[in-house]
């Protein structure tokens, strides 16, 4: 307190103090005179008023025969702490009960009783000095209000102890009753504000780690529905005697995706792929793009023509959501490679087009280069049809199919990578295998970004095309 006392001269209510440099905490003398003004009278009856509707929130913090708020004052000057008291007496209208102690040992044994509702405290005391003294208190009774009462004016320190938790910073020689005791009323509202806050966010983080633990689930279970192993052509060779190989790359853009891809064989010589892009991505997305995998599994029988497949497909897909409140769609392109005649017959259900890369001439074709008809996405109409189209194929062709996250992916000026340079990319590894060329497209549309992640769904799947004829 020893810097401190010479500012003390400017409290209210006539109070004087001895400024002689051997001031000791018994030399101040209190004249405090009832010298409220008639502004000052207006202003307690505010304050009595508002103290009339203020309770503490947690009944443990209100003195028991009162119902009073218990105030911790922390001052080790008596003749401070007594005008203190009397400062807030004269206009509190009976709200608060203050306790005083003089030692911040004291004041830590006597808020472990645990029914403190506020705390007044100096920072220099006996036992400790500055912000120390608040960041105590307040690891002590973290959930109590603590208003900084000292007589430094300084800013900084201020700003310190507001911003380690404080929650006000009030200087003694500049503060009046009605100001001290809004304060003190203005702190608690502000703890209990902050501390339901405070709750809230921490219900909030629980639903969110819950539902991240549901995304994390539902991630898994449709990895698990993604083709992992390949089929065979004949079904009876090992995989790399098969006349057909398959390679893919799944990029989900949140915990779950819409992009949704699966490989079957429909007979020895023939093998389905399709790929399919919900609108949007998350859960919703997720959801149709497991009914889409139910539908693939109940429309097996038709799955060898490729229109019919997703002329049913879409039919199906529009009776199960047209009753939704929000619109629906998704593009789709699924293939039949019938390595017997050397052919690939398609249906495009509004998807890009995938590419031909004819690895044995160094040309690579959008499949749409064959045929340019096509339906409409899926979702949209339910007496769609789809139209079957033919390309053929020989050995070492590659046919790549993705979805647009690929090449829908802006850089800093604003300039999409688009279609055609996914076209010249590919063109320029055209010789490379399956998934070094994949794994080059996608670091070749992050180095145009300037991002490791993309904003939406990625999948790129491929089957080449190892042999064709009868004989296989």
């Amino acid at each position: 307190m020893g810097g401190e006392r010479a500012i003390f001269r400017n409290w209210p209510f006539g109070f004087r103090c001895d400024e002689s440099p051997y001031l000791r905490a018994n030399s101040c003398r209190f004249n405090v005179e009832k010298t409220i003004t008639p502004a000052m009278s207006s202003e307690t009856g505010v304050i009595n008023e508002e103290a009339e509707h203020f309770q503490a929130d947690d009944p443990r913090e209100t003195s028991s025969e009162t119902g009073r708020i218990k105030v911790l004052l922390i001052e080790d000057n008596p003749g401070d702490a007594r005008l203190i008291q009397m400062m807030i007496e004269e206009v509190d209208g009976g709200l608060f009960a203050i306790e005083h102690v003089d030692r911040l040992g004291e004041a830590l044994e006597r808020l472990a009783v645990g029914d403190i509702g506020l705390v007044l405290s100096d920072l220099s005391l006996p036992d400790s000095v500055g912000l120390a003294t608040f960041s105590q208190l307040h690891t002590h009774a973290p959930h109590v209000p603590i208003i900084v009462l000292s007589g430094l004016n300084d800013t900084t320190l201020a700003v310190q102890a507001v911003h380690e938790g404080a929650q006000d910073y009030l200087i003694k020689g500049q503060v009046d009753g009605q100001l001290l005791a809004r304060a003190m009323r203005y702190a608690i509202e502000r703890k209990r504000m902050s501390q339901q806050l405070a709750g809230y966010a921490e219900e909030l983080r629980s639903r969110n780690a819950q539902l991240q633990d549901d995304f994390n689930m539902a991630r898994e279970i449709q990895e698990i529905f993604l083709p992992h192993q390949f089929p065979t052509f004949p079904h009876s060779v090992a995989p790399e005697q098969s006349a057909l190989h398959f390679s893919q790359r799944y990029l989900p853009a949140a915990a779950v995706g819409g992009d949704f891809f699966d490989i079957f064989a429909i007979t020895d010589t023939t093998g389905g792929i399709l790929i399919c892009d919900v609108m949007g991505h998350g859960m919703r997305a997720a959801l149709v793009t497991a009914i889409m995998r139910g539908l693939v599994e109940e429309l097996m029988p038709v799955a060898a023509d490729a229109g019919k497949f997703l002329t049913e497909i879409n039919r199906s897909l529009h009776t199960i959501l047209r009753r939704t409140r929000e619109p629906f769609l998704a593009t789709a392109f699924y293939a039949v490679a019938d390595i017997s005649v050397g052919e690939v017959r398609f249906a495009n259900a509004g998807h890009p087009s995938p590419f031909r890369v004819r690895r044995d001439i160094g040309i690579v074709e959008p499949l749409k280069t064959y045929d340019r008809r096509h339906g409409p996405a899926l979702g949209l109409f339910d007496k769609s049809i789809y139209p079957t189209c033919r390309c053929p194929v020989n050995p070492r062709d590659l046919i790549l199919l993705f979805t647009d996250g690929i090449y829908e992916v802006d850089n800093s000026r604003q300039e999409e990578y688009g279609q055609e340079r996914l076209l010249a990319a590919v063109r320029q590894r055209s010789g490379l295998p399956a998934e070094q060329l994949f794994d080059e497209l996608l670091r070749d549309v992050q180095k145009f970004s300037n991002r490791p992640e993309f904003e939406d769904d990625v999948c790129l799947v491929g089957m080449e095309i190892v042999r064709t004829g009868n004989g296989i």
